[in-house]
């Protein structure tokens, strides 16, 4: 009976077009045989080396120079090259007929190495690590695409910019002008507030508003029991004040559901780890869980917080706190790229930036590194004046989904019995919106008594 094998060995010898094709994808340790092994591993290094196919005779000759091999495994090697033979095929029926032979042995292999880590005689790699290896083989494709052409590839880049970009929006006016209109897939998107500010009451406010888009919300809590979280949410979406959720009849609360149930197809799920004790590895096996177990794909993912993960990489022990937290805040957003999905997170001030009125990135707690990485990041900001006014203020500190200097501060409105955000009038934006065209001046003639509180803020 043929083997794809002899044909995939065939044509990586007589057809160099195909060969430029695969071999970047081949691996070695996809053939089965040992004579297959050694005459893949001497084109290989052939082509890599000389940048064309070899001739029959070049593989003999190779293969006879080893000193690796036996007898035996010369002599049945030469025979496999002598074997191969000039054949024509369809040219896509060829490579996806490779493709699939590179991926069916993939899996196989990343099982068998699945099965090894569980049995334990694998010290090197966790059970941790089963996820990721059989995502990789899950993902084994040929992919051609080498690059962008500037000009030959001037109509789609065209295209590209007209292309209506998939966001979820925020049910805040400011955020939505600022992201033009929502939060982009493969993105980090950072909180920076004090203790006690609102991370987390942002997080649970935007993740309800999602909610009630019919998207589906997974919201990971490394601080809080998934109750605590769940009560918050239950607060926002039930508008009901926090401390009176245990007070409301059964009955009421489970018709409340009822209604909200019917307003929203999406799905909210709640996962609670422990402090410092998960990473991204962790919550890939939890989205694979939740696929294969409730067929859930989350829209957007929402991490309480970002400083309190483990990284897959590194034990914080071992490296400093800069290297720590980039690490964390780099995986995450690789996972966000994976899953093609926006993550939310939050992080702390340091101790110079609680409390101050004008939080900058450089108030980024244990790493600068996380806003090197972010794609998004805003300060929250509370003060006495605010508080009374029962308003948050708003600062970007980064945006790459439009310009920073546009609506730099903005005012929401907060309800923190209910654990809710909602858009005040233009009025009380009046003189913290910096549109980066006028002078510090122009700015200070127009504040308004209650806002000349806030004469430190840098305008």
């Amino acid at each position: 009976m043929d083997r794809i094998e002899s044909k995939i060995l065939s044509n990586l010898i007589y057809d160099e077009t195909y060969t430029r094709k695969v071999i970047p994808f081949i691996k070695e340790t996809y053939f089965e045989l040992l004579p297959e092994k050694i005459v893949f591993q001497e084109i290989h290094n052939y082509v890599m080396k000389y940048d064309h196919i070899p001739t029959q005779s070049v593989l003999k000759i190779e293969i006879e120079n080893r000193k690796d091999i036996s007898d035996d495994a010369f002599q049945t090697s030469v025979n496999l090259v002598n074997d191969l033979k000039e054949e024509k095929f369809d040219e896509q029926w060829l490579l996806d007929t490779t493709e699939k032979w590179c991926k069916d042995r993939a899996i196989y292999l990343a099982l068998l190495d699945s099965v090894k880590i569980a049995d334990g005689k694998d010290k090197t790699r966790s059970k941790d690590s089963i996820p990721s290896i059989l995502s990789d083989a899950l993902a084994v494709s040929f992919d051609d695409h080498i690059g962008h052409d500037y000009i030959i590839d001037s109509e789609s880049r065209y295209d590209f910019y007209h292309k209506k970009e998939d966001k979820i929006p925020f049910d805040l006016d400011f955020f939505n002008k600022i992201t033009k209109g929502g939060l982009p897939n493969k993105t980090l998107n950072i909180a920076l507030a004090g203790t006690g500010v609102g991370k987390s009451l942002f997080m649970c406010h935007v993740a309800s508003s999602v909610l009630l888009q019919g998207r589906n919300v997974l919201y990971i809590t490394l601080e809080m029991a998934e109750e605590r979280i769940a009560e918050r949410i239950d607060a926002n979406l039930l508008n009901i004040n926090i401390q009176d959720i245990t007070n409301i009849p059964k009955s009421t609360y489970e018709s409340k559901l009822s209604k909200l149930a019917e307003k929203t197809r999406g799905k909210l799920i709640i996962k609670e780890y422990p402090t410092a004790s998960a990473h991204v590895g962790h919550f890939k096996s939890l989205l694979n869980d939740l696929a294969l177990k409730k067929g859930f794909k989350p829209d957007i993912i929402f991490i309480d917080y970002l400083n309190i993960c483990a990284s897959s990489r590194y034990k914080g022990s071992l490296v400093n706190s800069y290297t720590y937290v980039k690490a964390i805040a780099e995986e995450l957003r690789g996972l966000a790229v994976e899953c093609n999905v926006p993550i939310v997170s939050a992080t702390q001030t340091t101790r110079s930036g609680y409390g101050n009125s004008d939080v900058e990135l450089t108030d980024t707690s244990e790493s600068f590194g996380l806003p090197a990485t972010a794609d998004f990041m805003f300060a929250l900001i509370s003060t006495e004046e605010l508080e009374q006014l029962n308003q948050l203020m708003i600062k970007q500190l980064k945006n790459r989904y439009n310009d920073p200097t546009a609506y730099k501060r903005f005012v929401v409105g907060i309800d923190r019995a209910k654990m809710k955000l909602y858009n005040v009038e233009d009025s009380a934006q009046k003189s913290l919106i910096q549109s980066g065209q006028a002078a510090d001046d122009e700015y200070d003639s127009k504040l308004s008594k209650t806002q000349r509180s806030f004469e430190g803020f840098k305008i």
